[in-house]
């Protein structure tokens, strides 16, 4: 049981108290909320680095990484007079005022709430409309080695250095590798994105064997070069983030000489803190390197050039023989519908290579869910099962439509999107 005691921490002339200090957050290895304050306030110089001044979604784990966590972007009613906020405006016409983080106090209050991750837009609080950073997200495809996913990050660092841009990498603390490039707040977000998109075709123009920058997941082979990372409501795990990873692993900035033999597992809380001790804060210099965008969108215009003209209107329809098999509240009771439908069809499945299970987390209206499809490309047409009713069939949005019916929410709302990993 929790313990229900405070611990007051003096942080940076400040008093920020920790309530329930021992509640475990990691079950295997006994780390516990307090462990995790006190990692932050170690590290608050390279966090703040990459998190500070930036707009954040508060991402809480109020029961530790084996409880569900909850999405929350609007900044607590309740909160100290010395905790800043800036104002966002999202596609559906609502506003929220979201937390924003200056020194280590607040870094300490925010992890408070259970925030093991700090996900932060890509914008100042200054300039909300304007990014000043580039995000790119490398995702590898189920059964794609590291070494591939490393592979690929190298070709990005050259890309945009190609086009004038300074990539930062670092690791995920998962299975992907993210790439930052700080850029002038002079463009939108629509601009961005384009440019990412752009750069995205590049690396794969560059390794078509290796990655990709196609959009359908189903489509995808090799490492994902995800550029959605750029668009406006999206926000990313900064640099220094705890992981929810047994081993309590951390999106780690690292210099690129360090890439090449860089293992995710070998950065964890404790060997972060010991890296910071000897004096390796790989993104010191982030602040001196913004770039101009030109280039990139120069590169983005001639892409689409190249690009084939769409046919076609309306819905999309998919490329490949697909079957939904469950929509689920959480990933266990997809999975526990995966192994149903497995059993069933125990010819099929063996025909099935990693790549064809397409396991989504997909965002709801405050937390996440998760959607499991089948690529049933590598099995002959004639042995194709049909799409059967859905062993789990959750909707997210019961409860929005609920309250739109009631008038709680105006019609003009759209419904939140939906999708995480795109």
């Amino acid at each position: 049981m929790a313990s229900s005691s405070k611990e007051v921490l003096e942080v940076a002339g400040r008093e920020v108290t920790v309530t329930n200090p021992d509640k475990v957050y990691f079950p295997k290895s006994g780390r516990t909320k307090l462990d995790v304050v006190r990692y932050y306030i170690a590290v608050a110089d390279g966090a703040l680095r990459g998190a500070g001044g930036r707009p954040m979604a508060l991402k809480r784990y109020v029961n530790g990484i084996e409880g569900e966590a909850f999405f929350q972007k609007r900044a607590p009613e309740k909160r100290p007079d010395w905790i800043e906020t800036a104002q966002l405006r999202y596609p559906s016409g609502r506003t929220a005022e979201e937390v924003v983080l200056r020194d280590a106090a607040q870094l300490a209050w925010v992890v408070n709430l259970g925030c093991l991750e700090l996900h932060t837009h890509s914008v100042l609080a200054e300039d909300v409309d304007h990014p000043d950073e580039l995000r790119i997200d490398l995702d590898p495809v189920p059964g794609v080695p590291w070494a591939q996913v490393v592979e690929v990050a190298m070709v990005a660092r050259d890309v945009l250095a190609d086009h004038g841009l300074t990539g930062w990498p670092k690791t995920s603390g998962s299975r992907g590798f993210h790439v930052y490039a700080r850029i002038q707040p002079n463009w939108t977000f629509a601009e961005v994105r384009r440019a990412a998109e752009g750069f995205a075709r590049e690396v794969a123009h560059r390794a078509p064997d290796l990655a990709t920058g196609a959009w359908w997941k189903e489509e995808r082979h090799g490492v994902f070069v995800d550029y959605n990372q750029n668009a406006k409501d999206h926000t990313t795990a900064s640099g220094y983030s705890v992981r929810p990873s047994e081993e309590a692993r951390v999106s780690t900035p690292l210099t690129w000489d360090e890439v090449p033999g860089c293992d995710p597992a070998a950065y964890t809380m404790e060997s972060v803190q010991g890296r910071l001790r000897e004096g390796i804060d790989a993104w010191a210099g982030i602040e001196d390197s913004r770039g101009d965008l030109t280039a990139l969108l120069e590169l983005a215009a001639k892409h689409k050039k190249q690009a084939p003209a769409k046919k076609g209107t309306g819905r999309r329809l998919p490329t490949m023989p697909l079957i939904e098999i469950a929509r689920a509240a959480t990933k266990d009771e997809a999975l526990e519908g995966l192994e149903r439908w497995k059993a069933r069809h125990p010819t099929v499945w063996p025909l099935l290579e990693p790549a064809d299970v397409l396991v989504d987390s997909m965002r709801g209206v405050n937390s996440l869910w998760t959607r499991i499809r089948l690529n049933l490309v590598h099995v002959p047409e004639a042995d194709r099962p049909a799409q059967e009713p859905l062993e789990v069939d959750y909707d997210p949005f019961a409860k929005w439509k609920e309250m739109q019916a009631s008038g709680e929410i105006p019609a003009r709302w759209r419904r939140p999107e939906d999708s995480v990993e795109g």
